[in-house]
């Protein structure tokens, strides 16, 4: 489905990705792991249209998509929740959400309005809250509820695990993974190696700007190296 070959992004005239290279197949959750600053964001923002690199390509569902505004993306079926959620903190969660399906022009938003929010009860139940006002957890539902509503055939998400505690970690996990099984695919970023791995398919390790790694998920669950480096064993 993703094709991101040999990328190189910079930030003025610091380079922060080297020729990165990332193969995302349709229907799978593929991870992308690294330490701080090891370039896991700027691959996202770069796939997203945030960032635009100076080499390489993005190919998505077979078009070169390399360059392309994130407006354009979203329209072909790609969506990002980025690092931190950007939720929009002065709306409400309905207007959060309305935000989400802004570019579709079908007559089904209102049947996704309410599939959403039964996956998510909690934002029914504050539908008319002001997003700024949910607790870490709740926004990050939102954040991934907001993403849904663009119906993405790919859903980037930049560390969703970032700040919550264990019990809602484990709950944004399993919905990553219930997401997947109703047949989108997912490319994930996240610091929190070990449940990465539990739930993806494939995975790459980044250090300084490049790939150092790849492999089947269960593999580098098992790889010494990866275990010293990022699962505390």
């Amino acid at each position: 489905m993703l094709n991101v070959k040999n990328i190189s992004t910079y930030y003025g005239n610091i380079q922060a990705l080297k020729d990165v290279s990332i193969d995302v197949p349709e229907g799978s959750i593929v991870t992308i792991l690294g330490a701080n600053g090891a370039g896991k964001t700027t691959t996202m923002k770069t796939i997203a249209g945030l960032l635009k690199p100076k080499s390489g390509s993005i190919t998505f569902l077979n078009e070169d998509l390399t360059g392309k505004s994130p407006h354009q993306l979203v329209g072909k079926g790609m969506a990002l929740v980025p690092e931190g959620r950007d939720i929009l903190a002065g709306m409400s969660v309905l207007e959060n959400l309305e935000m989400g399906a802004f570019q579709r022009k079908d007559k089904e938003v209102k049947t996704d309005l309410e599939k959403v929010m039964d996956r998510f009860p909690i934002l029914r139940e504050r539908k008319s809250q002001l997003g700024g006002t949910l607790s870490g957890g709740q926004q990050q539902m939102l954040a991934i509820a907001r993403a849904l509503m663009s119906r993405p055939k790919l859903l980037l998400l930049d560390e969703p695990s970032m700040g919550l505690a264990p019990l809602v970690v484990q709950d944004i996990f399993k919905i990553v993974t219930e997401i997947n099984n109703e047949g989108t695919t997912v490319l994930l970023v996240e610091q929190n190696a070990r449940q990465a791995l539990k739930v993806a398919h494939h995975a790459y390790v980044l250090e300084t700007g490049k790939v150092v790694k790849s492999g089947p998920a269960n593999e580098l669950l098992n790889d010494s190296s990866i275990k010293e480096a990022y699962l505390g064993s």
